[in-house]
């Protein structure tokens, strides 16, 4: 596999990687599939049910929780938990007085595995938010561990919905990539192109984890290795696997 290139600034410490959790979840990328929000009905707890989904992320170290709802608000997670098999994250809304649009999208909300979790065997998902809940299952995948300090190299975890899938990426909180497209192009490979963005944006100078969701069609066998070939934007034909689940 060709090597990919290093984050120009590798070198930050893992107090980012902490503040970049709490702080960013960015919106869901173009076209593809769009999961669907289960029928709402009273549960015991008195909250609305909703289709929640979860990818694998930056080698087990991280996951992405993908929730429907405004492509501007997207909410933050407190410190997810785990106890019994099962982890368990809140949702809450993110801080400030932002408008948020009125359309409804899958958009990501970036978690830190918890220790306590094996990604090898797997583990059951429970989100709650403001007056709703779901969950989720996230299959084992051999070769992720939790801990350690991130390589702060692009990632990729397919969720359970058909075509949709999670891309991890590292660098400036307020210039976050935007996909244009996401094209099988060919039996193992999916392209994803960037947003090229104007020449006069202006970036802060944090190192940030940067998620979108995305989704592809006519994908032969998505059980299959597969691969994401990140290109546009500032991605320059970036070759990674995507995590199965």
């Amino acid at each position: 596999m060709p090597v990919r290139s290093r984050s120009l600034l590798a070198g930050l410490g893992l107090a980012l990687l902490a503040a970049g959790l709490t702080a960013c979840a960015m919106p869901a990328g173009s076209g593809g599939a769009t999961p669907t929000t289960a029928a709402t009905g009273d549960d015991d707890d008195s909250s609305n049910e909703q289709e929640v989904g979860a990818a694998w992320l930056d080698g087990g170290r991280m996951i992405g929780i993908v929730t429907q709802g405004s492509s501007t608000c997207i909410p933050v997670a407190e410190e997810a938990t785990y106890d019994d098999g099962v982890m368990m994250v809140t949702l809450v809304d993110a801080e400030g007085d932002e408008a948020c649009t009125a359309d409804l999208v899958p958009r990501v909300t970036l978690v830190g595995t918890p220790a306590d979790v094996d990604p090898v065997n797997g583990v059951q998902i429970e989100v709650t938010g403001d007056g709703w809940h779901g969950d989720t299952d996230l299959e084992g995948v051999a070769g992720l561990a939790v801990g350690g300090e991130t390589d702060y190299m692009p990632s990729a975890g397919w969720t359970d919905v058909d075509g949709q899938f999670v891309i991890l990426s590292w660098g400036s909180s307020s210039c976050a990539p935007q996909v244009e497209s996401a094209e099988p192009t060919s039996v193992t490979e999916v392209t994803v192109t960037f947003v090229t963005p104007p020449a006069e944006q202006v970036c802060t100078m944090d190192m940030a984890p940067r998620g979108v969701v995305t989704a592809v069609n006519g994908l032969e066998d998505e059980d299959a290795e597969t691969f994401a070939i990140l290109t546009g934007g500032e991605f320059d034909n970036i070759r990674i696997p995507i995590y199965p689940n």
